[in-house]
Formats: structure tokens, sequence, C-alpha cells
């Protein structure tokens, strides 16, 4: 037999089939769906079986205006940290041992405790030094618990948004630095037009996570006295003692975040429509 012949009788054969084996692996990640399924189910008849359209609409004013506080929270947060984050990244990236020290410092500190003990400290911790903040007119923000918050969430956020910056800069090719220079363009009309565009593609996913982070981890602020979307939920738990109350907030959270992640989603594919992705 020919060489042809035989390659052409292997091209006639049918390809093998696959062997599904029902492995520990498999077997418990299908117990975990039917699991989740289950919990999800329960919920849905829990909703619909203790329904209380009366409770309802007289806690939706509290749940809108706690919504309201939550987003006006992390905004701002975001947007503070975003331009804090900017001195720190360089910072991280300078030559300069006592400058790459502190912007290191902090960023080690704020991404290694718990929002929670920050958002305490800035909070109680502050609250100590009253005469000195006094003295120098900084009392007025510190005593406010909604400020306090602010303050402990911006600098949260500007630890974790430097990395993201330092990290999508780092992914741009050195290539394109020495490029830009070969055709005489400063160094800052380089990082503007050629290095910054391409590295808030690679940051896009990240600092969506982290804003995803960010509104979940806000639920802490309730703890300090902040009325905001939890804050609100507690008062409708301790005036009712009615489970679905926290269920109603919960579907509120997945909502916003779900609503995150499709616009981020939209976002990178039609800012990746030229690669084919």
């Amino acid at each position: 037999m020919s060489l042809s012949t035989s390659a052409e009788s292997a091209r006639e054969l049918p390809p093998p089939e696959l062997v599904r084996r029902w492995t520990r692996a498999r077997v418990a990640g299908i117990a975990l769906l039917v699991l989740w399924g289950l919990v999800g189910l329960g919920i849905v008849l829990f909703l619909v079986t203790s329904w209380n359209p009366d409770l309802f609409w007289r806690y939706v004013p509290r749940y809108l205006s706690g919504l309201w506080v939550t987003i006006q929270l992390v905004a701002i947060s975001m947007v503070a940290g975003a331009l804090l984050s900017i001195p720190v990244a360089i910072g991280r990236n300078s030559k300069n041992r006592i400058a790459s020290g502190l912007a290191y410092a902090f960023v080690y500190a704020f991404r290694g405790t718990p929002l929670i003990a920050q958002t305490f400290l800035v909070y109680y911790g502050l609250g100590s030094f009253r005469p000195q903040l006094e003295a120098v007119g900084l009392w007025w923000f510190f005593r406010e618990a909604w400020y306090c918050a602010l303050f402990a969430f911006t600098l949260n956020t500007a630890a974790y948004q430097a990395e993201i910056l330092r990290g999508a800069v780092a992914s741009v090719g050195r290539g394109q630095w020495e490029a830009a220079a070969a055709l005489g363009l400063s160094r800052l009309t380089t990082l503007r037009k050629i290095i910054l565009p391409q590295a808030f593609l690679v940051a896009l996913r990240p600092y969506g996570n982290e804003l995803i982070l960010l509104i979940k981890g806000s639920a802490i602020v309730a703890i300090i006295t902040v009325y905001d979307l939890m804050g609100e939920t507690r008062r409708a738990y301790a005036g009712t003692f009615d489970f679905q109350t926290y269920i109603w907030a919960a579907l509120i959270y997945l909502g916003m975040v779900e609503i995150l992640r499709i616009a981020i989603e939209r976002i990178e594919r039609r800012l990746t429509r030229h690669l084919g992705r």
C-alpha cells in the first residue's frame, strides 16, 4: 500500500469519541452547582411566600436614600483615589530611594490591612486628637462619620489604583518609549498619546474590579453610623425583624455589580474592536 493510499484511508476514519469520566472534581462541581441552585430557589420561594407589599413600599424611600449615599461615597472616593494614585505610582517607579520607599510603605500599609480597620482608625483614632485638629481647622471634617469614611476609602483605593496604574504602564514595551524618542517626542507627549492609551486597555478590567470591590466594601460604613444602603437596611431590620430586608439589600448590591460588569465589558469591547477580539 502506498503512502498516499494510507493517508487517504486515515482521513476517512471517524474521529475518536471523547470519553467523559466522572472524576471527583467534576462530581464536586456539579454538586456545588446544584447546591447553589437550591439556595437561590429557596431565597426566591422565601420572598414569594413572605412578600409584604406594605413593608416594601414603606422602606423603599429609605433604601433609595441609602443607595444614593453609597453611590456618592464610592464615586467620590474612586475619583479622589485615582488622582492620589498618580503621584504614588510615580513614586513607586522613582529612582529616588526616599520617594520610592514612602510610596511603597503607603501601598504596603493600605493593601495589607483590612478596610474596616482603616476606617475605624480614621473615625475613632483621629477623634482622639480633637484639640490638635481644632487648632489646624480640620475638626469639622473628621468629626463627621461620612467624611471619615470618604477619607479612609480614598486612601485605600488609591493604594490599589497606584499598583494597577504602575503595572499597566510597565506592561507597555520599552520599545514604545524608544520609538517615540527617535521621533523627537517629549516624554510627556509620549506618555499622554502613546503609553497611557495602551495602558488604559490593560488597566480597564482591574479598575472595574476595584470599583466593584469598593462598592461591596462600602457596606462597612454602616458600623460607624453612616446611613448608606446597608445602614438603612439595618434600620429597616431593627424596626421589622424581617430577614427579607437584608435580601432586598443583597439584590440591590447584586444589581449594581451586574450593571458595572456589563458596562465594563461593553467599554472594553468597543475600545478593542480594532484588535479583532
